[in-house]
């Protein structure tokens, strides 16, 4: 959670009865497909994707976490876009897709939070896996883990298996918050004052548009600022990954402190798809096993500046949220 970088306070990797208290109960469940045969494109079952869109890229897996619907900052213009030019086998929720903690507080959703997920249910009705991993803001839906709710399965972690064999555990990541497992208070505070940077955020981005400029995140320049803020990220990584190694797979997958990244401790593959207030990325899985980290925000601009290199229009054309077929 992004909002405990202003009060980190997360233990050592060498605090191992911390790591196993925290960590959940291991679930020996596994989402794989069918590796692409070689040399072939790949080939959907009967009936599946068989509404895809020639322009649309295609991959095996698709990972996305801290969307954060029904709040202001969530970049669901972004988001929907992503949704809509992509599809996959399988589509990964992994935690904090809807920020149950905000909307107690105050109420916000628009029709665009709604076309999100109507296209999330149109991805699981025509043929996408679709796995939900609440995380901490979306605590609700927790207790509700290994039932199906329209295409959707929630489940609490699970063992991925990629197309190259080696396996993945997926969670969101809370569980080695050690502010948000014993200091809950404190992260609701430290909610409220990560609310109030978004808001200035948002506003220094309705400038940069006016004046022309592409997105760009303040709260994550601030973030890469902050001494305590890069030491927490960086023990939240290893503390994971070292919890990933005890449990004997090949890597690890999560969200929750709103940093993409690809690291490697010790042999293992650390994995974080980052969020979608922030930075807007999304990890994505080939088809011959590889991983790549997606920055939309970064493919949206470059998206702009070619059409305006094409002469087609004098200006940018802004983006604006489509709705959900």
């Amino acid at each position: 959670m992004a909002e405990n970088l202003f009060f980190p306070s997360l233990p050592t990797v060498g605090e191992q009865n911390f790591l196993r208290d925290a960590a959940p109960a291991s679930h020996d469940n596994k989402a794989s497909s069918r590796p692409s045969p070689p040399d072939k494109a790949p080939s959907p079952g009967p009936g599946k994707h068989s509404n895809r869109k020639k322009q649309a890229r295609h991959y095996r897996a698709i990972f996305i976490s801290d969307t954060h619907l029904g709040t202001r900052a969530a970049r669901v213009d972004l988001l929907l876009d992503f949704l809509k030019s992509v599809t996959c086998d399988k589509l990964f929720l992994v935690g904090d897709i809807i920020d149950g903690w905000q909307i107690k507080r105050t109420w916000y959703w628009d029709t665009t939070h709604n076309d999100v997920i109507r296209r999330v249910l149109k991805m699981a009705k025509h043929g996408t896996d679709v796995i939900y991993i609440p995380g901490n803001h979306d605590e609700a839906l927790r207790g509700f883990e290994g039932h199906n709710m329209a295409g959707v399965e929630l489940v609490p972690d699970m063992v991925y298996e990629a197309a190259n064999g080696k396996r993945y555990w997926v969670l969101h990541g809370d569980q080695f918050d050690g502010v948000v497992k014993y200091a809950k208070w404190l992260a609701h505070v430290g909610d409220r004052a990560y609310v109030m940077l978004l808001k200035l955020n948002t506003w220094v981005n309705w400038l940069r548009r006016k004046m022309g400029y592409s997105y760009w995140s303040l709260s994550k320049y601030l973030k890469q600022k902050v001494k305590n803020a890069v030491e927490y990220i960086g023990r939240f990584e290893e503390a994971v990954a070292a919890e990933a190694k005890r449990r004997g797979v090949d890597g690890v997958i999560c969200g929750h402190i709103h940093h993409a990244e690809r690291r490697f401790f010790d042999g293992i593959d650390y994995m974080n798809d980052g969020d979608w207030v922030e930075s807007c990325t999304a990890l994505v899985e080939y088809d011959d096993g590889r991983f790549e980290i997606l920055h939309w925000a970064d493919e949206v601009a470059a998206r702009k500046e070619n059409n305006n290199k094409r002469g087609k229009s004098g200006k940018a054309r802004e983006l604006t949220p489509v709705a959900a077929e």
